[in-house]
């Protein structure tokens, strides 16, 4: 094909891909987040969002699916990554890429692991996933930022999630492409998710995405074909959430390495993890407001508090009204004022 679309792109990518064209640095870091996801997740596990995940999961049931977490039961490996994406994300303590549009790349194990389990991968071929979405997710927030269009990030995670699900399944490369159309079609997010009072959603969002992803790759591991092309079409990605990814497909190349010397899909090592559990932006804030705090005898002295940051941080978590008197947990860690204070 002489100008491949970027779904071709992203199949052939994936498919060509073999654990042992992975660095170990590579390898390490995808054991190091899944250790960090797992303790994410353990940590939120009662929480209500993801009580109530597990409750709507609990009607339905796989023989072949895929463990919920934190219980015996197995279900359907869309529903075990919805049900145990929430417990990753809800505390917003997974880790993080900063790009022109931000992610928390770790959200990709909750598909990485239902679909492994239900298909029998091995740990290689899980790493190996896990390596591709980390890669598919953050080049797409490096090609271009849709939550300045009212997009939420999740929406490239139905992207990644569904080509590390096609990698586990083990589709070629026309089946790869229709996972990618069928994950597109259907997978723009609203950025009123995290605008105002945040509700549960916000945590559970990427959850969503990662239901999304598997079911894709579901469908059209039976066979399901997808509208074409996803990104290009005259109604396709682009277009409509007006934004435009530019050069990217010539980045899914084994020959582009994020990190010199790191070999192909090595974006996970340009990732972050997080020291405390909230909104990324305002790590160094609460470790400036520790160190503040040990030099502080009596608080009540304290009249008002100056923080400077970039753009970003204030549109984010110090911009609107709710943040300045937050009402649910979900806004409190998206709130600047609150946290510092």
């Amino acid at each position: 094909m002489t100008n491949p679309t970027l779904a071709h792109q992203l199949a052939a990518f994936a498919c060509s891909l073999s654990f042992e064209e992975l660095s170990k640095n590579v390898v390490h870091e995808v054991k190091r987040r899944l250790i960090d996801s797992l303790g994410c997740a353990l940590g939120a596990w009662n929480e209500e969002p993801c009580t109530i995940a597990r409750n709507v999961v609990s009607d339905f049931s796989s023989k072949n699916g895929a463990t919920v977490f934190g219980t015996s039961q197995k279900a359907p490996p869309d529903w075990a990554a919805f049900a145990n994406g929430c417990c990753i994300r809800y505390f917003d303590y997974n880790d993080t890429y900063l790009s022109k549009e931000p992610a928390h790349p770790s959200d990709n194990f909750s598909a990485v692991l239902a679909v492994g389990e239900s298909v029998g991968a091995t740990g290689k071929e899980m790493i190996l996933a896990t390596a591709i979405a980390y890669e598919v997710q953050c080049r797409l927030c490096d090609a271009a930022s849709i939550r300045a269009r009212g997009w939420d990030h999740p929406t490239y995670g139905a992207f990644s999630t569904a080509l590390a699900c096609a990698k586990l399944m083990k589709l070629d490369p026309e089946r790869t492409r229709h996972a990618i159309n069928i994950a597109g079609v259907h997978c723009a997010a609203f950025r009123q998710a995290r605008v105002g009072e945040l509700s549960h959603w916000k945590g559970v969002a990427f959850a969503n995405a990662a239901r999304l992803g598997v079911y894709a790759a579901l469908l059209a591991g039976a066979g399901m074909t997808g509208p074409a092309p996803i990104f290009e079409g005259a109604m396709g990605f682009e277009k409509e959430l007006g934004v435009s990814l530019g050069n990217v497909r010539e980045m899914f190349d084994k020959t582009k390495e994020a990190m010199p010397g790191e070999g192909p899909a090595s974006m996970i090592l340009k990732t972050s993890v997080k020291y405390w559990p909230a909104e990324y932006h305002s790590q160094s804030a609460i470790e400036a407001a520790l160190f503040l705090r040990n030099q502080i005898v009596d608080l009540s002295q304290v009249k008002t508090m100056v923080i400077e940051s970039h753009d970003a941080s204030v549109d984010i978590i110090g911009s609107e009204p709710e943040k300045w008197r937050p009402q649910s947990r979900e806004t409190a860690d998206h709130s600047l004022p609150y946290i510092t204070a």
